[in-house]
């Protein structure tokens, strides 16, 4: 039974543009019956709805590069791609295989500066436990990265990252209706059912994922045709396990993983510290890639190429998006807890009387 996050705060409160489009549409009743969206998706085709969505979008995204520039003095173009990660710190949510990514399109841009792309912001949030050193290093490793590459004129500003310091919920509710694309990148297995990834696709964010959590039940919603799927599913998971997984395999068989893993292994990103991303290298090779980072690394590419191509079809893309935040009614709350309600507690609704209603 999956779990729910409530309309009122998530985009009734949060997404004002969004939500006055949606009632305009569809009428004042959705908030209490998130289902009423699907009607929605009769707009998905029609080019003046797509511009009225994607206004409402850009609009998100511009306050949020606002926030962005007061908070850190980092200038971001709202006509970038927005590509969103927030959750926990921890390496089976593989923050770190994201960096992987980033370092990847990096490095292509340095060895070629008219590689083809459309420009990405990548934006991070994200605590890290007290006591968890390694999620640590990967936090400080992101925003070492992120140093290099944000004062890189070489790349003309194609890749830019940004992570907010102290992650929480008034920041998650500038962040989630501005992204364009969800990060939902845990090892196949490991999710239970997370909401992040329901909320961003509520604001008509698009989601890439492995078959884990919610989001194998938010692609059975949206359709194939409207997220990317990646990696190893559970069955694989297993069986690469069961196997023997040597991440030395992926390391030596693909020259982009290894120059990049060798790259943030030198003091490139942190001059005169040599070793201060050993704990993260470490644990990609030698402490053997507990979470499959490597062995999802080149899919993860794969689909990562399909977001960018996707994304320079605007019409494509704003369908896309309409249709995420059309087919995500199942999420709601007042679903979730009125099925628990009848099949787990066993309780019968209480009609409200006139006083209690007002």
């Amino acid at each position: 039974m999956p779990r729910g996050i409530t309309p009122r705060r998530w985009l009734l409160a949060c997404n004002p543009g969004l939500s006055e489009l949606v009632t305009e549409k569809v009428g004042e009743d959705w908030p209490k019956d998130l289902d009423k969206l699907q009607a929605v998706a009769k707009f998905a085709d029609d080019a003046k709805f797509q511009k009225r969505f994607m206004d409402i979008k850009y609009a998100n995204k511009q306050a949020f590069a606002d926030f962005v520039l007061e908070d850190s003095g980092t200038v971001i173009s709202p006509d970038a791609l927005f590509d969103v990660q927030i959750k926990r710190l921890h390496e089976y949510k593989r923050q770190h295989l994201n960096l992987l990514h980033i370092l990847t399109l990096y490095r292509r841009l340095l060895n070629d500066p008219d590689y083809e792309m459309n420009p990405r912001v990548f934006i991070f949030g994200a605590k890290a436990a007290p006591g968890y050193a390694l999620a640590k290093n990967i936090i400080r490793a992101i925003n070492k990265v992120g140093d290099k590459v944000n004062n890189d004129p070489r790349i003309n500003g194609k890749i830019k990252i940004v992570f907010p310091q102290n992650y929480r919920i008034t920041m998650a509710e500038k962040m989630i209706p501005a992204a364009d694309l969800s990060e939902q990148i845990s090892t196949a297995g490991k999710e239970a059912s997370g909401t992040g990834n329901m909320k961003l696709a509520l604001n008509g964010a698009l989601t890439i994922g492995t078959l884990d959590g919610a989001n194998v039940e938010i692609g059975e919603e949206v359709g194939e045709d409207n997220i990317f799927i990646f990696g190893n599913t559970v069955e694989q998971v297993d069986a690469i396990r069961e196997k023997g997984y040597n991440p030395y395999d992926y390391y030596n068989s693909n020259w982009e993983l290894k120059a990049v893993i060798d790259w943030l292994q030198s003091d490139y990103f942190a001059p005169g510290e040599k070793d201060a991303f050993a704990p993260l290298c470490s644990s990609w090779l030698e402490g053997g890639d507990p979470f499959l980072c490597l062995a999802d690394y080149a899919d993860y590419l794969r689909a990562q190429e399909a977001v960018d191509k996707a994304f320079g079809d605007k019409k494509r893309w704003a369908k896309m998006a309409i249709m995420n935040t059309a087919r995500v009614g199942k999420f709601s709350s007042d679903r979730t807890i009125s099925e628990y309600a009848k099949h787990i507690w066993k309780l019968k609704p209480v009609k409200l009387g006139r006083y209690m209603q007002e």
